[in-house]
């Protein structure tokens, strides 16, 4: 249960090592044939329908293991994305991101991933660095001068959209969208917290942090409108 890159690891690579063979001597059989059927495509989804099995029947034994489950996850979102990327998967066949679409485990993904999203942002807003611009011996790249936890907080967005794009249903996308949304208020509630403690200096390094921040957020999110 906790090496499910073994078995997903093991299907990409019968998939890769088959190809030549399936386009060489297998396609041309069933291109005289007059059939529509690609042989690599079909060789690919039948493996893809065991790893749909296996996973089917694992799930329910690690639900509420929590790093067991990131695990799973994280193995399962690399072995997608390189199905499509390499091997010309397409998105019509049966795909991993359908069982983990499945209302119990998707309920588990989300509460996990809010977790995990919740601890990174305890972390970096507790980091010496947290109000410190990355460049900020940059100039031409620092001209918002940004910190940290505020860029840290938007790659940590970005990662989770990354995970969740290739859901098969927008509502699922919209699921995840939400939680977003609550992360991002969560987070104007922490600065607003740090906020009030520097209120009496208002000129102050941290205070001026702060408002970087939150133009910074904004900006990005303002981006980001145009993405479906």
């Amino acid at each position: 249960l906790n090496k499910p890159e073994w078995y997903l690891t093991q299907v990409l690579m019968w998939i890769g090592n088959h190809s030549k063979f399936l386009d060489d001597k297998i396609q041309p059989i069933l291109d005289k044939a007059g059939s529509s059927v690609n042989a690599g495509l079909e060789f690919s989804r039948a493996l893809v329908m065991l790893i749909l099995e296996k996973l089917a029947a694992d799930i329910p034994c690690l639900l509420y293991d929590d790093t067991l489950f990131c695990h799973l996850v994280d193995e399962v979102l690399l072995f997608e994305r390189e199905l499509y990327s390499v091997h010309g998967y397409l998105s019509s066949f049966p795909s991993c991101m359908h069982i983990l679409s499945e209302e119990t485990c998707f309920q588990r993904w989300l509460t996990v991933e809010r977790k995990f999203a919740l601890q990174k942002m305890d972390s970096m807003l507790s980091s010496e660095a947290a109000w410190v611009s990355q460049y900020k011996d940059i100039t031409d790249v620092d001209e918002m001068k940004v910190p940290d936890c505020a860029e840290t907080f938007m790659t940590l967005l970005l990662v989770i959209t990354d995970r969740y794009k290739n859901l098969p249903t927008a509502s699922r996308k919209l699921q995840f969208l939400s939680l977003q949304k609550e992360l991002v208020d969560d987070f104007r509630i922490r600065l607003t917290q740090v906020m009030k403690e520097e209120t009496r200096a208002s000129l102050g390094f941290r205070y001026c942090a702060i408002l970087n921040a939150v133009n910074y957020i904004a900006t990005v999110l303002a981006d980001w409108a145009d993405n479906v």
